[in-house]
């Protein structure tokens, strides 16, 4: 993975087929953990209110999507049911405009097994994109971050932790991926800043 930013403003990732294929997946499942919006014949929903926003059981969810208040039950039902539907909203859009990009460079996924494209197996390829859509990729790249730290519980000594990991351990993939995100979210915004 390489991230640069072009004279004309553009940035711009090369992925190696791999990489975009981890991007691609972790994006995917963020997708599938947000869940579908509601219904177009949800009235409220066409507002943007909730009612049936409730603090998460799912711990990454509730990173993604915290209490506003934590000492009043009441006021963080309230802001949740007011705000939670754009927060989800505004994560799927991101997502979405990564997978886009993907599929732009790459090729969409194809085959019935989900295996990639011919290009995508084949090459690496570049990634393009605006300002907007660089800043898109960060939110989506965090969202992403924050949901496997919440699942590794990733504390300020998770390097070390995973040092003394078996290379058997399940867990391990999970860090490396954690580690490669980090690293091309901090590409990714000394390109754009």
């Amino acid at each position: 993975m390489k991230v640069r930013k072009g004279r004309d403003g553009a940035v711009r990732i090369r992925f190696e087929p791999e990489e975009a294929a981890l991007v691609r997946t972790l994006m995917e499942q963020m997708l599938d953990l947000l869940g579908d919006p509601p219904g177009a014949d949800d009235e409220l929903a066409a507002v943007g209110i909730s009612d049936r926003a409730t603090t998460p059981e799912d711990p990454v969810l509730a990173r993604l999507f915290p209490d506003a208040y934590r000492d009043d039950g009441e006021a963080a039902g309230e802001f949740r049911r007011y705000t939670e539907m754009g927060l989800r909203d505004g994560k799927r859009e991101a997502a979405g405009i990564v997978l886009s990009g993907l599929a732009d460079a790459f090729g969409a996924p194809g085959g019935k097994d989900g295996a990639g494209s011919r290009a995508e197996k084949a090459s690496r390829a570049e990634v393009e994109l605006t300002t907007e859509h660089a800043q898109a990729w960060l939110r989506a790249l965090n969202d992403v971050r924050l949901a496997l730290g919440t699942r590794l519980d990733i504390s300020e000594e998770w390097y070390e932790e995973a040092e003394g990991l078996d290379p058997s351990d399940p867990r391990m993939p999970m860090y490396a991926a954690y580690d490669w995100l980090t690293m091309l979210q901090e590409s990714l915004v000394r390109a754009v800043w």
